[in-house]
């Protein structure tokens, strides 16, 4: 039915009031949803990967590949002003290798233009810009020896096993080392009391996949506001941990962290690290871009990258992107994407067809 201006019935005016009420209480109800329930709407369907940051594409291949187990899945070069927007890189061109470990998958990249700054010689794991990921040994003893057969950096003095008076962490045994570039990274046993089902394979298979991949933060409650209730990843596990073994872990004297697990439906999970001492880790550069050396970042699936917008602005989280872009060929494998921040500056992708 159509209405005209000084030609309307009652009926079109009871229609109208009706449809007002209803948009009214529509737009009530969307002002009252909390970040909680945007998120829920919105959330992130699970991580596809994690990127790495190297500055020789082949050397790092290569590392993944021979020392680690990693089976190389695919390579792209992506360049123009749609990737330009999302990464927030002028003139950028960057290399990208896709590498699978078990289910989960990791992907290498090396800017070509333009080359960012070199990761801090000084690093060290309290570091708000420290990130890893934890791989999965089925016999740390032997990941250890192959390790040092290939003569790879120590992060760690050694292979640590976590205490048992730790009721979440006890029986863990973990080694943190680097790849040629300095990146972080970490092998870990699970005992048989702990870990998904998967992690518990003895098939022969040395090295069976990503579990998680860890981030420094400066406060737990704050990194929980984001990952959880911005991006709907749930709470799965905590504990505190402390002693000379968690010392020797984290090559940090005094250290004492207070850890928090979180996943999606489907992936490697999010472990946060937040040190309670000593609190002397450095910030992640406020001018920190994608082409340094020290990003990282975390690659999510959603099912509406719009609404993960949404949510963000909400919580004005920095948006790298400005918006969600939509890209011009499906190289990357997806359509539309955005970059978000946590707040320690942290990058995620969020990615999906719509």
């Amino acid at each position: 039915m159509k209405y005209t201006v000084g030609s309307i019935t009652a009926a079109g005016r009871s229609a109208r009031t009706t449809f007002s009420r209803l948009r009214l209480c529509a737009l009530i109800g969307l002002v009252a949803m909390s970040g909680a329930a945007l998120a829920a709407a919105a959330q992130v369907r699970g991580i596809d990967s994690v990127s790495i940051s190297v500055n020789d594409l082949e050397r790092s291949v290569a590392f993944y590949r021979d020392v680690l187990g990693f089976v190389p899945v695919s390579e792209r070069e992506v360049a123009g002003d749609a990737y330009e927007h999302l990464y927030g890189v002028f003139g950028l061109r960057v290399r990208v290798a896709r590498l699978r470990l078990g289910d989960e998958a990791i992907e290498l990249t090396a800017f070509l233009t333009p080359r960012g700054r070199p990761l801090p010689a000084d690093s060290r794991s309290n570091d708000r810009w420290f990130q890893h990921i934890a791989i999965i040994v089925s016999d740390i003893d032997k990941a250890y020896a192959r390790l040092r057969e290939f003569k790879v950096e120590q992060a760690s003095s050694g292979p640590q096993l976590l205490p048992d008076w730790n009721p979440n962490a006890g029986g863990i045994q973990a080694y943190y080392f680097r790849d040629p570039d300095g990146n972080f990274l970490e092998i870990l046993q699970f005992p048989p009391s702990k870990g998904a089902a998967q992690w518990q394979r003895r098939d022969g298979t040395l090295f069976l996949g990503i579990d998680h991949t860890a981030i420094v933060v400066a406060d737990t409650a704050a990194s929980l506001a984001f990952y959880r209730d911005e991006l709907g990843m749930r709470v799965v596990g905590s504990s505190e941990n402390f002693g000379t073994e968690q010392e020797h872990l984290n090559n940090v004297f005094g250290a004492r962290l207070r850890i928090t697990a979180l996943r999606a439906a489907a992936g490697p999970g999010v472990e946060l690290l937040e040190y309670l001492a000593p609190r002397g880790g450095r910030p992640i550069p406020t001018d920190t871009n994608a082409n340094d050396h020290w990003y990282w970042q975390i690659n999510m699936r959603c099912s509406s990258v719009r609404e993960i917008e949404v949510a963000a602005r909400r919580a004005r989280s920095p948006i790298v992107s400005g918006g969600v872009v939509t890209l011009p060929d499906a190289t990357s494998g997806f359509a539309q994407a955005l970059i978000v921040r946590d707040p320690d500056g942290h990058a995620s992708l969020i990615a999906g067809d719509h």
